[in-house]
């Protein structure tokens, strides 16, 4: 598999720790506690998003391993790194909230399917800024930090991710993304060398079942491409001109979208030719809106932020977030979730009207 972690693995063998503050730390000194927690916030965040596919219960799940890595912290004994410490004690968080509150992606009605299969229904499935994996993409400054490559980070992998059971989807994240031996993925589990090994031959196939057919043709790229900011681009001046031909002629064949947490789906141009048509048309509460877009990014992947401003409002309201992916050049899905996590992103709930007649 393309996405298949290749670094040096163990998280035990990064450097040396600053054993003067893990042992300051584990005496009950907070400032030298929290100095060695922050340094690792972003990716145990990313961890705990693969694990739960939400960013809202990511960011809560961070704060729970670091309130249980205080409460533990006599409990490091320095056989691994502080680092793989709080990997554990994270994925244990994790794995005990899925214990609490299990869940399952759900089939979806046939809707207007385009003769394809209906998507499983995410309702939990949140986009992740890309903002905050920057920090943590740096191969050279951190040699064995978590891969938040696209292949690794991206909506489809996210989603195929949540059809594995818990204890899977560690085995398959701490061995496959993170590049954790076997023999160290086994003792945070809790289970034998070949308890991992039927586990993740039992995930490896279930994900292969749930990602797009050219998935694992994906180049493992981050960075957007000339063609990509040119559609991207497109795409909002479509949008802003609330013009469904122009939309749909960026749209590949079979495009799929969807709309979490909503069950809502649409596949096929046509499809969702109809879906623009109606957004916008005069039997809308947002047909005689004017549209304001602003590019950015969610999981690796192109993402505009829509704003709207109606009749006589103050401002520009956020409306919506678009999530695209693309293939040959064409938009093959667009997940489209609701504004409240913008402030995330680094953009505001509201855009000032700039002079607009209205």
């Amino acid at each position: 598999m393309t996405w298949k972690h290749s670094g040096s693995g163990s998280l035990g063998e990064v450097g040396a720790e600053d054993g003067a503050l893990v042992a300051a730390a584990q005496a009950g000194d907070e400032p030298a506690f929290t100095e060695l927690v922050e340094r690792h916030r972003r990716e145990l965040r990313v961890h705990c998003y693969r694990m739960l596919g939400s960013f809202e219960e990511s960011e809560d799940l961070v704060q729970e391993t670091f309130l249980r890595a205080w409460r533990g912290r006599e409990t490091f004994q320095g056989r691994s790194t502080f680092r793989a410490w709080l990997y554990r004690i994270a994925t244990n968080a994790c794995l005990d909230f899925l214990d609490r509150h299990p869940r399952h992606p759900q089939p979806r009605e046939a809707g207007d399917s385009h003769g394809m299969s209906p998507p499983a229904e995410i309702p939990w499935l949140q986009p992740y800024p890309d903002r905050l994996l920057e920090p943590i993409a740096s191969g050279d400054a951190e040699p064995d930090a978590a891969a938040v490559g696209r292949e690794t980070i991206e909506l489809a992998f996210l989603a195929a991710l949540q059809h594995l059971p818990p204890g899977q989807r560690a085995a398959l994240i701490l061995r496959d993304v993170l590049g954790w031996p076997a023999k160290e993925t086994a003792a945070l589990l809790g289970t034998s060398l070949d308890s991992v090994k039927s586990s993740l031959k039992r995930a490896r196939a279930t994900l292969r079942t749930h990602l797009p057919e050219r998935r694992l043709e994906w180049a493992p790229s981050t960075a957007p491409t000339a063609r990509e900011r040119e559609l991207l681009q497109r795409f909002m001046d479509a949008h802003a001109r609330a013009d469904p031909a122009a939309l749909v002629e960026l749209l590949s064949e079979d495009v799929r979208m969807t709309m979490p947490p909503h069950p809502f789906w649409v596949s096929g141009r046509e499809a969702v030719r109809a879906f623009a048509a109606h957004a916008f048309g005069p039997d809308s509460p947002l047909h005689r809106g004017r549209w304001r877009n602003v590019p950015t990014r969610a999981n690796r992947q192109p993402a505009v932020a829509g704003y709207i401003r109606l009749p006589g409002a103050p401002a520009y309201r956020a409306q919506v977030l678009n999530v695209l992916r693309i293939e040959d050049g064409k938009i093959v899905e667009v997940t489209i979730f609701e504004p409240h996590l913008l402030t995330a992103f680094g953009l505001p709930p509201e855009l000032p009207p700039d002079g607009d007649p209205f």
